[in-house]
């Protein structure tokens, strides 16, 4: 469990480091390399526009590597996925830019994060089910968050590297060429990832699915055949988190530097204190999902994001660093108690035939929802109105949506998942009846 639990988090936080790369840029330097013809605010919403346009193409991700990793396993699925995440990243630190080419240079970048969300559509699910279907079953909540830990760890990886680069060149070096570095650097990340994902075998879950012969045909067909409420309602419930995470990386950034005067340099800080602490805590919510179940954690952690969305702004709107670190570190606890065991959670809604597809498609709607008009919508809302309170009645709507979606659904932990032709959620138990 220790190779593959290291398996899975070496390579989320290399794919989520690919993302998150991006979006530190799109907050910090893309709205002047690739839009600079545009205004200010205008040219930051594109740039976002263009962040976000990855979460379409993770959700198409999502149907094509479900399907092949429902048919095919899911090791295969981890290693195609990481490495088309890695040349894409690659080349987008090589893309001339607007100065150069024009309109090329936009396009150009839209593509490439288009390839990014692609890649990213099949790897999270595929880690998540690594671990989880190896995992003891009560300790499949603790496991499945360690993948988790990718994301503030792909992010902390992300914004160090922009803070190394920023606090080292000059503000023109930056714009001029500073900014490739952390995306031709990921070539190193990634040649780690490959190299572990090689050394894991297969989860006996799809071992027990293809012994059975039971592999669906179809698997997105079967899937929402039978399984689309839990999609629907799995990809609502996780609506919070995006939307949470993004303000933290991408508009909170944005919003401190732009509208509050602080520095690059002091928002990247303040992320990556955020990050390291929910390194720990990622994991210890999920630990606590094996002992009261996962739906109350990840209630208790949507109910906060909702109670914090006010008091960050608040704080953050005085300009003390002080108060900026504390509404940081703040709404970062809330949204590890929400994130750190939704990935368990979610894999144990769906039957083993369809999971990698159930489970991706989930998470990736969510993803649409949140996480890709979080920087957008954010942007537009300060432009109209001016006020912080817009974006506080934002991130409260999604957690409002979150908390009626999650109390639809049924609590997951006491089900079989290795079960090959029903989901661990549906099974007639006593225990699946009480936590009902």
């Amino acid at each position: 469990m220790r190779k593959i639990a290291l398996a899975s988090v070496i390579g989320t936080t290399v794919e989520w480091y690919d993302l998150f790369v991006f979006g530190t840029a799109s907050a910090l330097v893309f709205n002047k390399i690739f839009f600079p013809s545009f205004d200010p605010i205008v040219g930051t919403m594109l740039a976002f526009g263009t962040f976000a346009s990855a979460y379409i193409a993770r959700m198409v991700g999502a149907i094509i590597f479900g399907h092949f990793g429902d048919r095919l396993g899911r090791k295969s699925m981890l290693l195609v996925s990481l490495l088309t995440m890695g040349a894409a990243t690659f080349a987008i630190g090589l893309l001339p830019d607007y100065n150069s080419i024009g309109i090329m240079a936009p396009l150009l970048l839209l593509f490439l994060r288009v390839v990014q969300g692609l890649a990213l559509g099949g790897e999270w699910g595929g880690a998540v089910l690594m671990t989880v279907e190896h995992a003891p079953p009560a300790r499949r909540g603790f496991y499945g968050s360690l993948v988790q830990v990718g994301v503030p760890a792909g992010t902390l990886i992300a914004n160090v590297a922009f803070l190394i680069v920023a606090s080292t060149v000059s503000t023109e070096a930056l714009y001029s060429w500073g900014w490739r570095i952390p995306f031709l650097a990921s070539v190193l990340l990634v040649t780690v990832g490959i190299y572990i994902r090689l050394h894991i075998e297969e989860t006996p879950s799809f071992q027990a699915v293809k012994t059975a012969g039971a592999k669906a045909k179809m698997p997105f067909a079967a899937l929402m055949a039978k399984y689309w409420k839990q999609v629907v309602l799995g990809g609502v419930a996780t609506l919070s988190t995006g939307s949470t995470f993004t303000l933290l990386v991408a508009s909170g950034v944005s919003y401190g530097k732009k509208e509050l005067g602080h520095s690059e340099s002091l928002m990247l800080w303040v992320v990556l204190a955020s990050c390291i602490l929910g390194l720990f805590l990622i994991p210890f919510f999920g630990k606590l999902s094996d002992k009261y179940g996962r739906k109350p954690i990840i209630f208790a952690g949507v109910a906060a994001e909702a109670a914090l969305a006010f008091p960050m702004f608040w704080l953050m709107d005085t300009k003390s660093v002080a108060l900026l670190f504390v509404a940081y570190l703040a709404m970062m606890t809330a949204f590890c108690a929400n994130y750190g065991p939704i990935a368990t959670f979610l894999a144990e809604l769906f039957g083993s035939k369809v999971r990698y597809s159930g489970l991706s498609v989930a998470y990736m709607l969510s993803g649409l929802l949140g996480s890709a008009a979080t920087p957008f919508v954010t942007t537009w809302l300060l432009g109209m109105t001016g006020q912080s309170s817009s974006i506080a009645w934002y991130i409260m709507a999604a957690a409002g949506l979150s908390l009626v979606a999650l109390f639809l659904l049924t609590e997951t932990r006491y089900g079989n998942i290795d079960a090959v032709d029903e989901a661990p959620a549906s099974a007639g138990s006593a225990e699946a009846a009480a936590a009902r």
